[in-house]
């Protein structure tokens, strides 16, 4: 094999990692290595993204998803319910355990359970639209998101006030959910919206949904750690103490679950980090958020998400403005648009595209446009909101 055969199977593997190292090293041609770098890499954010992969994937192996989805296509009336699910379960879970959480959490289950009720065809779509549903849901509250956390204890605002600005948005985003819903499925087949097959259970299928004493055991051990790793989310244990925890219960119960983890994911976090740490110390990029912060925090809010993803602008954009509620609002609208607006798009981009079911290209385009449509919807009713409230 060539060396052009050999980049080209590198970028079919996993082109979002090539791409993202390559853009952390071309800004390191324009930010020289120093100490500061090490400030770059979140590793709050990597450690419970290990955490949480980790015991996805372990579930997942033990088969407790699999059999998750196959109650879920048993209680369901028909596809366009399974799908009104998925969406509704990301958007409404997101609020409270983040976006990233949620999608790491619930893509992995919605695969399972769409190629359980045959519904292959809808796999990219409704990926995205979980992928946005997790995105806007998670706006809601301040634990949300990382960036809302982050707004949130350095503004000042009491709950109340901050779920005050961001209700008619969330509400707003919710509607917009059904309405896609609905428009992907209008040209649904007979076999869509009618109810699905109840075939009657085997023995062999009864034996496949019940779990061995030992995978039990294995099961819940996972289900304990998975509650342990949304307590890290919340702050209520360490999670470098909870990173340590599950690595060590892994290694004891079940270590060639290690194997199974995406490392990929990871180090396209960390090749992100640094290239959005060097942006900010680019004197023209510097020089430019100034400029645009000062009269439309909002606007540079969303423009700046899309080039370096929305918390990232939150931190950045928060040491040139005291308007709050504007950084807030652009921040969590930001997250819409390109791939990299949001880090929780690439975590169920890498997750769907991974499994082979949806070619990357068809993926991407989907993507894409119903980001953009949603970010201008979005634009528009602030817009409205503003108008009404000058």
């Amino acid at each position: 094999m060539g060396i052009i055969e050999k980049i080209r199977a590198v970028l079919a593997k996993d082109a979002v990692l090539v791409i993202s190292i390559f853009a952390a090293l071309l800004s390191c041609i324009a930010v020289p290595l120093d100490a500061q770098y090490a400030t770059y890499i979140d590793w709050h954010t990597l450690v419970l993204l290990f955490c949480l992969m980790t015991v996805v994937s372990g579930l997942r192996f033990l088969g407790v998803i699999r059999i998750m989805g196959e109650w879920v296509v048993a209680h369901m009336h028909s596809k366009v319910m399974i799908a009104a699910a998925l969406i509704l379960l990301t958007f409404f879970c997101s609020m409270f355990i983040t976006n990233d959480v949620a999608l790491i959490t619930f893509v992995p289950f919605a695969i399972v359970v769409m190629h359980r009720a045959s519904m292959d065809k809808y796999m990219g779509p409704v990926a995205v639209l979980m992928t946005i549903a997790a995105n806007l849901g998670s706006m809601l509250l301040p634990m949300g998101n990382p960036q809302n956390l982050y707004l949130f204890q350095v503004s000042g605002m009491d709950m109340y006030s901050f779920v005050q600005v961001m209700a008619p948005y969330t509400i707003f985003s919710a509607v917009l959910l059904l309405i896609f819903l609905v428009v992907l499925f209008r040209k649904r087949t007979t076999a869509d919206s009618k109810p699905l097959a109840r075939a009657q259970a085997t023995k062999k299928d009864q034996t496949r949904s019940r779990l061995p004493f030992r995978k039990c055991f294995c099961a819940a051990v996972y289900a304990v750690l998975f509650v342990v790793s949304i307590c890290a989310v919340a702050d209520v244990v360490d999670v470098y103490v909870v990173g340590v925890v599950v690595l060590v219960v892994v290694l004891l119960i079940d270590r060639k679950i290690l194997t199974r983890i995406d490392y990929g994911l990871l180090f396209t976090f960390v090749a992100l980090f640094v290239f959005v740490g060097n942006m900010g110390r680019i004197p023209l990029i510097h020089d430019l958020v100034s400029q645009l912060i000062g009269t439309a925090p909002v606007l540079a809010s969303v423009v700046l998400s899309q080039v370096i993803s929305n918390v990232p602008a939150a931190l950045l954009l928060s040491g040139f403005t005291d308007q709050w509620q504007a950084l807030i609002v652009g921040t969590n609208i930001g997250g819409l648009g390109t791939l990299i607006a949001s880090m929780a798009s690439i975590i169920s981009f890498k997750l769907i595209t991974t499994e082979g079911l949806v070619k990357r290209g068809e993926y991407l385009r989907t993507f894409t446009f119903y980001n953009v449509v949603f970010l201008v919807l979005l634009l528009l009713f602030y817009a409205g909101i503003t108008w009404v409230l000058s």
